[in-house]
């Protein structure tokens, strides 16, 4: 991690709240709640810039309360989060964990403000702490509707190339979204990536100096008789032996005698 980061963690250190993921599933939760039994109006605590620089600042810290949903998996969603969150933060330690979400905070409301009348959304919540936890975990399994285990690593890299394509065909409003939701994670995990890029092509490199290495010292396959050529040189030639004597003689395709009648 940059040394920029580690001296902005210790200017951050005495306003880290522990155990911060329990405290926004508790809110989201209140507001789900709430919202369900029509107590509470949820177009009153979404972000909309416009309407923050009117007066309703509130918005900028209510939009965070917003739950992922108000159907049947909004609990579900939510008990992930608290998994993914808290698995996170005993990763990074809670100082450095709440950067990683203050820093996706700042983001999402800094490009909000570039279109002050377009509804923000808390993506940045969910988003990034799934992709840091696929990161770290991805050989963990989910059960799809319950039933059907999944490595979380696939989902993952369906949600990157549904981040890709959005950036690529979206508009300016759709590309400043998409760094929001990711920026981030790539700021927090974008040294890890390219080690393990580099790590993997030594990796590969070794393997291949490996296979051959092995292929010298066990020396061809078959080696004919007559020109010297052999399976390791060539191999697309075809070899075939005759019984001379007491003795198997190999020949490539190119100077196989002809059997003797």
């Amino acid at each position: 991690m940059s040394s920029w980061l580690n001296k902005l963690e210790r200017r951050f250190e005495p306003f880290a709240i522990s155990n911060i993921t329990l405290y926004i599933v508790i809110a989201q939760t209140f507001v789900l709640l709430t919202a369900l039994m029509q107590a509470i109006d949820v177009n009153q605590l979404v972000l909309v810039p416009a309407l923050v620089q009117a007066g309703q600042i509130w918005r900028l810290l209510t939009f965070v309360a917003i739950p992922p949903g108000f159907g049947i998996f909004a609990a579900f969603a939510l008990y992930l989060f608290y998994l993914y969150g808290n698995a996170l933060e005993q990763y990074f330690g809670v100082v450095r964990y709440n950067l990683f979400l203050l820093v996706g905070y700042l983001l999402t409301v800094g490009i909000a403000f570039v279109s002050p009348t377009s509804m923000a959304t808390n993506l940045f919540l969910g988003g990034a702490v799934f992709l840091a936890f696929a990161f770290l975990n991805p050989d963990f399994t989910l059960h799809l509707f319950f039933i059907l285990p999944v490595k979380i690593k696939w989902l993952a890299l369906i949600t990157w190339v549904f981040y890709g394509f959005t950036f690529v065909t979206g508009g300016p409003t759709e590309k400043l979204g998409v760094l929001a939701a990711t920026g981030n994670f790539l700021l927090f995990f974008g040294k890890d990536i390219i080690q393990r890029i580099k790590t993997g092509r030594r990796r590969v490199e070794q393997r291949a100096k490996r296979q051959r290495e092995r292929e010298d010292m066990a020396g061809p396959m078959h080696t004919c008789s007559v020109c010297g050529r052999d399976s390791n040189a060539d191999t697309d030639l075809g070899f075939r032996y005759r019984t001379e004597g007491d003795q198997e003689v190999c020949y490539c395709e190119d100077h196989l005698p002809p059997k003797q009648s």
